[in-house]
């Protein structure tokens, strides 16, 4: 397995992280047993990132994980780091109805987060959108105190803009942010991923699929689950589904000629943007996970990456990446 670093400070980590959340809620129903197998296989492969959420499914996620470790090899148990977003307040119906930085909140969620792991520490903590109400400083520096004690390795951050950044990273040592990057979601070019190299802050992409839309996987028919989100994601929405689909078709001839799946180009294009950017793949299945694994093989030379650009330009992409309620919590773009 390929090895990268998250920024200046932050953990040495295998070059594809797995992304947990969709086997736990958002993309409609998983299977428990599967969700494990993969993640064991994960490990087997090699990958060392696991990226939860302590609102992923309520805890579900985070205890899927605790019981994925607690039954995996007592090596790849020991490589695996856990990177944990928390701060999402959630109704019991399972909607969204804030974000909470409190230094007191802050150290509440890692002790849950503690226990329905089964770990001692949290590789790194990061809170998942920025609490409006409460200074990014306070957010930081109480998970600075939970480093100090030992209960937290790193500081990251997810979907701040470039000031965010720069207050948090004087405030203390942050290895990573959290950020969706895709080659149809490419914001994070102008000023943030610049602003992040400067500091020597490391990028963890998800969505370097956009949920799928751009894996080659999805059928221009099908029909998602009432429990998937992606049904609310103007993406995947009518005339804006037609159109980004057009783009997936452009992409995957340029994959036939290269004998490889468009998911597997799309991963090697964000591998492909700098040793400082670790994707994160949301395979729930082994199938998935292996078409994945299979994108750290893939060479993008000039020809490639210009035929790519021509296919998928910056800011080709039809429709926002959330719906408009969730896209006002996004410290990134603003």
């Amino acid at each position: 397995m390929q090895t990268r670093t998250l920024g200046t400070t932050g953990p040495q980590t295998s070059a594809l992280g797995l992304g947990c959340m969709g086997m736990s809620a958002l993309y409609g129903d998983a299977d428990r047993a599967e969700s494990i197998a993969t993640i064991h296989a994960a490990l087997e492969a090699g990958i060392t990132l696991l990226d939860t959420g302590d609102f992923y499914g309520m805890g579900h996620n985070e205890l899927l994980i605790n019981e994925a470790l607690r039954t995996a090899p007592a090596a790849s148990r020991e490589k695996a780091l856990t990177s944990v977003k928390f701060g999402a307040l959630r109704t019991v119906e399972g909607g969204f109805t804030g974000y909470d930085g409190r230094p007191n909140a802050v150290k509440n969620f890692a002790a849950y987060s503690l226990q329905r792991l089964g770990r001692d520490h949290i590789d790194i903590y990061r809170i998942a959108r920025i609490d409006p109400d409460v200074p990014v400083e306070e957010t930081i520096g109480a998970i600075a105190e939970l480093v100090e004690a030992g209960h937290v390795r790193h500081i990251g951050l997810s979907e701040v803009g470039a000031e965010t950044l720069r207050r948090a990273a004087a405030v203390a040592p942050v290895s990573d942010l959290q950020i969706e990057y895709s080659l149809i979601s490419r914001g994070i070019e102008d000023d943030i991923l610049p602003t992040a190299r400067e500091l020597g802050i490391g990028i963890t992409a998800y969505g370097v699929l956009s949920r799928g839309l751009i894996s080659g996987h999805f059928a221009r028919d099908r029909k998602l689950a009432a429990n998937d989100f992606r049904g609310m994601s103007p993406r995947f929405q009518g005339e804006n589904l037609s159109r980004n689909l057009d783009l997936v078709d452009a992409l995957r001839k340029i994959a036939e000629q290269k004998g490889v799946s468009v998911a597997q180009t799309a991963i090697a294009w964000v591998l492909s943007r700098g040793e400082d950017i670790v994707p994160l793949v949301g395979a729930r299945r082994r199938d998935r996970l292996t078409e994945a694994l299979g994108a750290l093989d893939v060479t993008l030379d000039a020809d490639d990456l210009a035929a790519i650009e021509r296919a998928v330009p910056a800011g080709a992409a039809a429709g926002e990446r959330y719906p408009a309620e969730q896209m006002a919590h996004l410290d990134s773009e603003r």
